[in-house]
């Protein structure tokens, strides 16, 4: 047993705790598979402080580039960082401005915290402030201050300079996802309209805001024009569609609230207070929002996040004011556009239609689930919910698995308080272009909406992450394809919110005596070859075939599972059609020109 004694209590400077418990500042570290991995973090961070500068009234240009190497440099023109305390600021914890609401009053960047974090976990930083004609420089190795300098300069605007590459040895082989990067950059663009960035040599502007948002995002999927409002500290549009659900893109000062928060339920309130106070009615809240698409943006001092994630507000405070502005808004807008009110109107009396018969067959299937069974069939639970059925929490999984070896395997593995898993009983129907009606005659997918919790409503989601766990065959991608139609034709909203995943397991195990290696792609598998002398292969041909002391490893804390994005909402049904529709001969002809000889 180890000591305990004064010996064993340890002071870390802010650096070494920074690098030690990096996960309390950027969440995960991760190699930039992941929309939230911590590579991504530190550009936000960078990015932030240049965004403060916009929302105060300096500089309209942010400079972004990256190279080949994961190099990332970000100039602005704004203030700059005051000469005499630059290296400070990037530097020293609990240093900066955004302590002063007089300077900052509603910062999107972290106090104190963000650009001290970034070049902590950087291998490589480097700081320039420019400010009438002087300039300051530091440049920092994993935190540590290596070089300064000061002088006067006429050559540059004023404004501020970061250079980093985050650190390989905290990261290992990290690579920037593109995609990520520009819906994160957009992102910026739509709340902050007006600013202009250039990101690689490509310009991102946007002068109508969360307008221009939905337009990239809905499309000529928009049933009517977008009701739009923009104020200093509130701005939100919403439209509908002919997708199933709500979906939602939130903020709160700049940062994205994949899981909603008090600010966009006020919003959804304020939207049906506002449109039957316009038509005169008592429309319920769910025929009012199926169908819709919405965004909305507040800014506020001292927000309140809930769990670990940040990714959902708590603050109470905003409720009241938000589903004011919204009501009033909502009346106006409806007032002015009248072929847009009788669209709107049109859309609520169809989703009331449709919901009748939908309770309907609801209450068949429940009837007839009951006769079934009192538990849900194939569902192996996790100790979480046997206190509170319908808890979400962040640490839940649910793994939707295929046959029961595959499921045997997992059941023995995983982590039995935090980890369910759902057996699938074959191929799940294909339910392209169905009507939402027969999911829920489907015995399967009914199972499975109930053993997620959303048989009623997605709200009633029982698990933060649903990852999809099939074998890696053709069957295996079938089934998964199969289950993602299922969820983007029925469930976006889980999809944009970043809830479903796919298991990533390995595809060859390489061992000898001494070592055992698990590869995930063949050129993984030829690389472990050469490495290990006199090593055995073994190709898993499916998940059953994986041992339950070897899967624990796959389900445990280095887990790899990869989120299901949507690039935008626009494109789903386009995407549905071609690869899960009845263009048979069209589909065939773009395998055949695409295949792969390996």
């Amino acid at each position: 047993m180890a000591k305990y004694d004064e010996s064993s209590i340890k002071t870390l400077s802010s650096l070494e705790h920074i690098r030690l418990r990096s996960g309390m500042y950027v969440g995960r570290l991760g190699d930039g598979k992941n929309f939230n991995d911590g590579i991504y973090i530190l550009l936000k961070e960078v990015v932030d402080n240049s965004i403060d500068e916009f929302i105060m009234g300096h500089g309209k240009r942010i400079e972004i580039k990256r190279d080949d190497d994961g190099t990332i440099t970000v100039r602005d023109y704004g203030r700059g960082i005051p000469l005499g305390k630059l290296t400070e600021a990037v530097s020293r914890i609990n240093t900066g401005a955004k302590y002063n609401d007089d300077v900052f009053q509603f910062s999107v960047g972290l106090n104190g915290v963000g650009t001290k974090a970034v070049n902590a976990l950087s291998e490589h930083f480097h700081a320039v402030s420019f400010r009438e004609g002087k300039y300051a420089e530091a440049t920092f190795e994993k935190g540590v201050l290596k070089k300064e300098k000061k002088g006067k300069t006429d050559k540059y605007r004023d404004g501020t300079y970061i250079q980093f590459r985050a650190d390989h040895e905290l990261f290992g082989d990290f690579s920037y996802n593109e995609e990520f990067v520009l819906q994160r950059l957009w992102n910026y663009a739509y709340l902050n309209a007006g600013l202009t960035i250039v990101y690689n040599k490509e310009k991102i502007h946007s002068e109508g805001g969360l307008r221009d948002l939905l337009a990239a995002e809905v499309g000529d999927a928009a049933l009517y024009e977008p009701t739009h409002l923009r104020q200093d500290r509130l701005e939100f549009a919403f439209t509908h569609t002919t997708n199933y659900g709500e979906t939602y893109w939130s903020f709160v000062n700049g940062q994205f609230t994949s899981d909603g928060g008090t600010h966009q339920s006020a919003f959804r309130e304020g939207i049906l207070k506002g449109v039957n106070e316009y038509y005169k009615k008592n429309y319920s809240g769910d025929d009012v929002r199926e169908g819709i698409a919405g965004a909305i943006a507040i800014r506020m001092k001292d927000p309140q996040f809930e769990g670990q994630t940040k990714n959902k507000l708590g603050n109470s405070d905003v409720r009241s004011w938000i589903v004011g502005e919204v009501r009033l808004a909502v009346v106006d807008f409806l007032h002015k556009h009248r072929e847009a009110a009788k669209q709107l109107e049109h859309k609520i009396t169809q989703n009331e239609k449709l919901r009748k018969e939908l309770n309907a067959v609801r209450k068949e299937s429940r009837e007839a689930a009951k006769r079934v069974a009192l538990k849900i069939p194939k569902l192996k639970d996790c100790k979480h919910h046997l206190g509170d059925k319908h808890k979400l929490a962040e640490e839940t999984t649910l793994f939707i698995t295929e046959g029961d070896s595959a499921t045997g395997s997992m059941v023995a593995s995983r982590n039995v308080h935090t980890q369910a898993i759902f057996s699938l009983r074959g191929k799940p129907q294909n339910m392209y272009a169905r009507k939402r009606s027969e999911i829920y005659r489907n015995e399967e997918l009914y199972n499975m909406m109930m053993a997620l919790g959303i048989e009623e409503d997605v709200t009633g989601l029982r698990y933060n992450r649903v990852v999809v766990t099939t074998d890696a065959d053709h069957d295996g991608f079938h089934i998964r394809n199969l289950l993602l139609t299922f969820f983007l034709q029925y469930f976006e909203e889980l999809v944009v919110a970043g809830h479903i995943y796919i298991l990533e397991t390995p595809l060859f195990r390489v061992r000898n005596k001494k070592e055992t290696r698990y590869c995930y792609s063949p050129a993984e598998r030829e690389a472990a070859v050469r490495e290990i002398r006199g090593a055995e292969v073994t190709r898993f041909k499916g998940l059953g075939e994986i041992s339950p002391s070897e899967f624990g490893q796959f389900i445990g804390a280095d887990m790899r599972i990869v989120p299901v994005n949507v690039k935008t909402i626009k494109g789903i049904q386009e995407t549905l059609e071609f690869y899960m529709g009845k263009n048979t001969p069209e589909r065939r002809n773009f395998i055949m020109e695409n295949l792969i000889v390996v």
